[in-house]
């Protein structure tokens, strides 16, 4: 059967890009134009069945869609309790599920006219798809990335290079995520007319959040009728990491209105949320406006976004995407938290349960699904969405756990 992408009709955000109470878009007035431009060429590009058909070819000829659910017998008999199911997205093209997002905008900016991608990376996944994607189209690219990132990730910084984007390295602030955010919407601001910004995840101002869920619905789509087909009935529970939040929002997406589905998303509590060094607006956060969107903020009393913490590059976010925020507050969806400890021993029990290596952000996720199985009885199943691989943790989880080979660039 031919591989088909359909974009599901989820009733929100509103024709101002609000979930509820959550989104809108908080830009200055120079951004205006380009942002109803795309809001415009999007809302086209997702009627256009040629435009659904060649990104639905890419996906399955240069993405390596679909990717397979997984029964992780090992896993569940070392866990015991529920049956754990992983959506691997580790083993799309680039190694993770970024490459759905890039691929679709890239497309999109070619049909817009645009002749250069930016991007904001943290774990790098994001700007390692977004150099793939322009490369693969012909576009310019310059990604941008927090100074720690870079240490932590020296090799995506180096496949972004090889794949011929500029790496600008951001030295401001905490020198993570939310700096490179912040970079990449000034150079947004003075190249409007020949660049396309591809935000990474489901935040930034509408029509970013929509958009990036539905190019990453592609997820729960496929997830959903392997689930079917393989267990004949939907898990009892979806679960996902949360940092602004693409991969579980692809994965929710399909499931958010099978009400008996759990749907459960896992911020990151790093050192602990008493600590304050943590990255969970969710679970210890309040209402903010923060790069184009009103979402759940960490910030201070006097309304300066607060220092973030998190073991995993990609979750060390101070904000969320705004249609989490609105299944938080609906209570259609649970957030938890997992700590750095908790990611890193979930790191290592899938590694040696299962023989794979997830990405420290997905390893939130497992942690979660190891801790709920347990729970739950033996004829219940929980479905995790293992986003990414973890070879560009390796190092990094070498020097943490004091167990790097000697002769090992940290």
């Amino acid at each position: 059967m031919a591989y088909r992408v359909r974009f599901l009709n989820l009733g929100v955000p509103d024709r101002r890009g609000y979930f509820g109470r959550f989104g809108g878009r908080y830009v200055p007035e120079v951004l205006m134009p380009a942002i109803l431009e795309l809001e415009g060429a999007w809302l086209a590009a997702r009627r256009d069945r040629a435009f659904r058909a060649e990104f639905a070819d890419a996906l399955v000829r240069y993405a390596n869609r679909p990717s397979e659910i997984y029964f992780a017998e090992r896993l569940t008999a070392e866990v015991g309790g529920a049956r754990i199911y992983l959506k691997r997205e580790d083993l799309n093209f680039t190694g993770a599920h970024k490459i759905n997002n890039t691929v679709g905008q890239a497309l999109l900016a070619k049909r817009m006219g645009k002749t250069r991608l930016i991007a904001e990376t943290g774990a790098g996944q994001h700007g390692v798809a977004t150099a793939t994607a322009a490369a693969r189209y012909g576009l310019a690219c310059t990604v941008y990335m927090g100074e720690e990132d870079e240490r932590r990730q020296k090799l995506n910084v180096y496949r972004m290079e090889m794949l011929g984007a500029e790496v600008r390295a951001v030295s401001s602030g905490s020198r993570t995520l939310k700096d490179a955010m912040n970079e990449t919407l000034r150079d947004w601001s003075a190249s409007v007319r020949e660049t396309h910004y591809v935000i990474g995840s489901t935040a930034g101002p509408h029509p970013y959040p929509a958009m990036v869920r539905d190019l990453q619905s592609v997820i729960g789509v496929e997830a959903r009728a392997q689930f079917l087909a393989r267990e004949k009935r939907l898990p009892d529970a979806c679960v996902a990491c949360v940092g602004g939040g693409s991969n579980a929002m692809g994965l929710f997406a399909a499931f958010v209105r099978d009400e008996a589905v759990k749907l459960v998303g896992v911020e990151a509590a790093g050192e602990g949320l008493d600590s304050g060094r943590h990255a969970a607006p969710i679970a210890a956060g309040r209402p903010g406006v923060l790069h184009g969107s009103m979402s759940m903020l960490m910030d201070d009393d006097a309304g300066q976004v607060r220092a973030t913490h998190s073991v995993s590059a990609g979750l060390d976010y101070p904000g969320v995407g705004p249609e989490h925020a609105y299944l938080a507050e609906t209570s259609r969806a649970e957030y938890v938290t997992a700590t750095d400890t908790e990611a890193l021993d979930a790191f290592h029990l899938l590694a040696r349960t299962e023989g794979i290596l997830p990405a420290l952000e997905s390893a939130h996720a497992v942690a979660e699904a190891a801790k709920r199985a347990r729970t739950m009885p033996a004829d219940a199943t929980v479905l995790v969405c293992l986003s990414g691989r973890g070879d560009k943790d390796v190092a990094e989880v070498a020097r943490l756990t004091g167990r790097a080979p000697e002769g090992m660039e940290l």
